[in-house]
């Protein structure tokens, strides 16, 4: 596939108004039980399932979300265009948001006052585009010295990430089932195209 007409400069808005709200939040706390997904307080605040992808817990959380934003976004925003890459961040993200919100409250060891937040469904959702589109594309992942295959990197990254306390799996999970299946409609299409 030709790359689209593209603006990189997507990439970096959105990085951006991540480090925005990061520092703001430093400042005032309080705009993450705001602006965070909380499943017992969703109604009230429906604006949360899109507002939680731009914030982040601490340092580590965005530093890791937004450098991978910038490598995935980079080559998909070139390869899809910018409109169907930012659809399939927010849709990606959102569709994230409404697993976590319907295993929080449908699960019996979830908490429906957790407050989820971070980008990381929507940068799974564009991983799960590039290893269906890219399947054979090669990562480096610290701090491993080698390069992995991409599907490797995204699957293994999903699966340690679920391990640890305190991760929105399921935000991660609707994010990665989004871009698999959203990356295999791409490339069908891309096949089609050239052929």
């Amino acid at each position: 596939m030709a790359y689209r007409g593209s603006n990189p400069t997507v990439v970096w808005l959105l990085i951006a108004i991540n480090l925005i709200l990061f520092i703001a939040t430093l400042i005032e706390p309080d705009l993450i039980s705001l602006l965070g997904l909380q499943p017992a307080s969703f109604l009230d605040r429906p604006w949360s399932l899109v507002t939680n992808l731009f914030i982040h817990a601490n340092i580590w959380h965005i530093l890791f979300n937004m450098i991978t934003l910038y490598f995935f976004g980079s080559y998909l925003s070139r390869l899809l265009g910018t409109k169907k890459f930012l659809i399939v961040y927010f849709a990606g993200g959102i569709l994230g948001n409404i697993l976590y919100l319907l295993l929080a409250l449908y699960t019996p060891l979830a908490s429906p006052y957790s407050i989820a937040v971070g980008a990381s469904g929507a940068i799974f959702a564009l991983g799960g585009v590039l290893t269906a589109m890219r399947p054979r594309l090669r990562v480096f992942v610290f701090p491993i010295p080698a390069p992995l295959p991409l599907w490797v990197a995204i699957i293994g990254g999903f699966i340690i990430l679920s391990l640890f306390p305190h991760v929105a799996w399921q935000a991660h999970l609707g994010g990665l089932v989004l871009g698999l299946v959203a990356g295999y409609f791409f490339r069908r299409r891309e096949r089609y195209f050239y052929t």
